[in-house]
This record gives C-alpha cells, structure tokens and sequence, in this order.
C-alpha cells in the first residue's frame, strides 16, 4: 500500500522480485503486499518439477522477507493463460506446452493458496474467475477471451481481477442504501437531513440532502465489458435508493438540480440502483477519479515500471555474467544494462513525484459533497 502500490514489472519471476526487493518494495515500508508472479515462472512448458522447485524455494523467500519488513503478505494465483487465444494468435505454438500450461499455473496457485492458509495470510484466486468467466461467455462466443495475447489479461480482464481482489479479502461491497418510509429513514453509508416530504391529494414532492461516504466504482470505457461481466454495480457499488411514502405515479428524480430518471412508485417501493445511472452528478465524478488515475498509471507508474524493468534485465545479466565470468557477449550486454541503469535513482525518484502530484488531485477529487436529492 501506498507508494508501493505499482512495482510490478512485465515479465517478472520471484527471483526478480527479490532481487529489487530492498529499494522497490521494502523502501516503501508497506503495510500490506500483493503478490502476483508465477505465470513466467513456469517458463511456458508442460509441469517440470525443477522448474516448480525454483518458483517455490523464491516464493517462500520472498514471503519471509516480506513478513521481516513488518508486512501482511497477500497472494494471489497466477492468472489464466488461455490455450485457446495462444492458438487463434500462432498456430505454429508447441501443442502440448499450449495445452498443458493452464493446468501448470493452476498447481503453482493451489500450492500457494495452502501455504497462505497454512500461515494466515490473505490469498486472492485470480485464476478462477478468468477462466469461469471464459468458458461461459465461449458458450455465446467460441472466439471470446479476456487475454487476447493468452497472458496479459485485457482492460476487461483486469476487471475480473480487481473484483477478485475485492471478494476475497473482504472489502465492502455497498457503496450506500437508503431506504424512506412513513415510520422512519433507513440508511447506510452516509448521512440523511434536511428531510421534507410534502403531500397534497396525489401530488407530492420529497427532498433531502444525502452526504456519501464514498462514490460508485466507475470505470473508463475499455473496461466496461469487465464491469457488466463480473456484475460489478449490483454486486460491489451498489447505491440503493427505497421510497415508500409516495402517492401512486411517476416521480422525476434530480439530483443536485439534474434530473437523472423517472420512475414509478412500484419501481421506487422496490429500490432502485443508481450506481451505474451516468447521469447522476456521483458518477460524473467517480469517472474523474478513474480517468485521474488512468492518468496517473499510464504516465509515472508506466515510466517507474519501465525503469524497474531495465534494472530486471540488469540483475538477470549480472547473474548470468557471474555464472560465466569469461563470456564476453555476455560482459558486453552487462556493461550496455548498466549504462541504462544510470541515474536510475533519479528518474525513479522523480516519477514516484509525479504519480504523488496525480495522487493528491485524486484524493482531493474524490471527496462526496452533501448533494441536494
């Protein structure tokens, strides 16, 4: 958490984690630390057992040097890689290394997921909702998939992840409720006053002032499939509205002055949802929060992973030179990573400043004014 929220680096194994571990992770002094790796740890081959070996021995390292630093290690299973996109992508791909290597991450994930249980740590199943979510859509679509290149899920597919994330290690999963009735208000996640309903015959007006505590999960548009497969409004933003004091008629809503629906009594006797209503002044909001942080990952987070993956290939070339102290090729390629890597401090440093900078605005951005119902 906090600055650290962005180490990972493509390409990435838990040797390589551990090898910038001190200045990428612990430096941050983090409180909690998620850990996806494994999917290049199995090299892209059918199960081989010293390939296992590997990815466990530096797997449990990594976990014991993060539980040293004062850290809550959450693991998560690799993702899916899906055989039938690495197919429809290079028919000439290894048949059985395609077909095999989905059933390997899911081996390295169970051992995981015993380990977390073992210890106590938190453990988030990225793998099974990736491919549950395939295999049903591929019922409509035999073509569909969330990893058009079979290994890096899509903006859709990191969706599914996120909401695996949220599942898993229990986040709320209601953004509010608010519930009017002729005895007394109902609510949930924020604060109701200035309450006033007048009702004269069939005709009737109520309005008060709803204070949020937080706004609805709203996503940019590359990754509303995501939202709408995973359910993600209904299941974790939910923004419930119940009114049972109305005469019976169709009623606008307005919020803060804008009318963002028309509904009828039975409708608003039932409740209705307003988290993915992108009329409402909420989600306009909201929207500015993902668009910031979009911002904010495609920028310094992807200038700070850049920099982190040049030192990837520094560190895997300084432990190849040292296997092989007289191989000149590979002397010469250290040296060209070292020149890459000056100054590296600085720029790291520097984009760290400016993911801060986008964080501040989102942080200010991201505060529900009372809004007049």
């Amino acid at each position: 958490s906090g600055d650290g929220d962005h180490v990972g680096v493509g390409g990435a194994r838990a040797w390589d984690a551990l090898a910038r571990f001190d200045k990428d992770v612990a430096a941050y002094k983090p409180k909690y630390v998620t850990i996806l790796l494994g999917m290049n740890d199995g090299s892209y081959t059918p199960y081989k057992q010293e390939i296992f070996d590997t990815y466990r021995q530096d797997m449990t390292t990594l976990l014991d040097r993060i539980k040293e630093i004062g850290a809550t290690p959450i693991p998560m299973t690799p993702t899916m890689f899906d055989a039938r996109a690495a197919r429809m992508r290079d028919a000439k791909r290894d048949t059985e290394a395609t077909t095999l290597y989905n059933s390997v991450l899911t081996y390295f994930g169970t051992w995981l997921r015993e380990v977390s249980v073992e210890k106590g740590y938190g453990f988030v199943d990225m793998w099974g909702p990736l491919n549950t979510i395939t295999l049903n859509e591929r019922e409509r679509d035999p073509k569909f998939t969330l990893i058009a290149d079979a290994v890096h899920p899509d903006a859709p597919g990191q969706v599914v992840m996120a909401t695996a994330l949220v599942n898993d290690i229990g986040l709320p999963h209601q953004v509010s409720r608010i519930v009017i009735t002729r005895e007394e208000s109902t609510v949930n996640g924020g604060t109701l006053s200035d309450f006033n309903c007048a009702i004269e015959g069939d005709q009737a007006q109520l309005e008060f002032y709803w204070q949020a505590d937080s706004l609805p999960w709203v996503l940019p548009e590359e990754a509303a499939l995501g939202a709408r497969l995973t359910h993600l409004g209904h299941r974790l933003s939910r923004e419930a509205l119940e009114v049972h004091v109305l005469p019976t008629g169709t009623y606008a809503l307005s919020i803060d002055g804008q009318e963002v629906g028309q509904y009828g009594t039975a409708a608003l006797e039932r409740g209705i949802e307003l988290e993915e209503n992108a009329k409402t002044p909420q989600y306009a909001q909201a929207l500015e929060v993902a668009t910031l942080n979009k911002q904010r990952n495609d920028g310094p987070i992807g200038a700070l992973r850049g920099e982190w993956s040049k030192f990837q290939q520094y560190a895997r070339l300084r432990q190849a030179a040292e296997a092989q102290p007289d191989n000149a090729d590979l002397k010469m390629q250290l040296a060209k990573s070292e020149e890459a890597i000056q100054g590296m401090d600085d720029r790291v440093a520097k984009a760290n400043a400016d993911a801060r900078a986008i964080e501040d605005q989102i942080f200010t951005k991201n505060q529900p004014p009372a809004r007049k119902y």
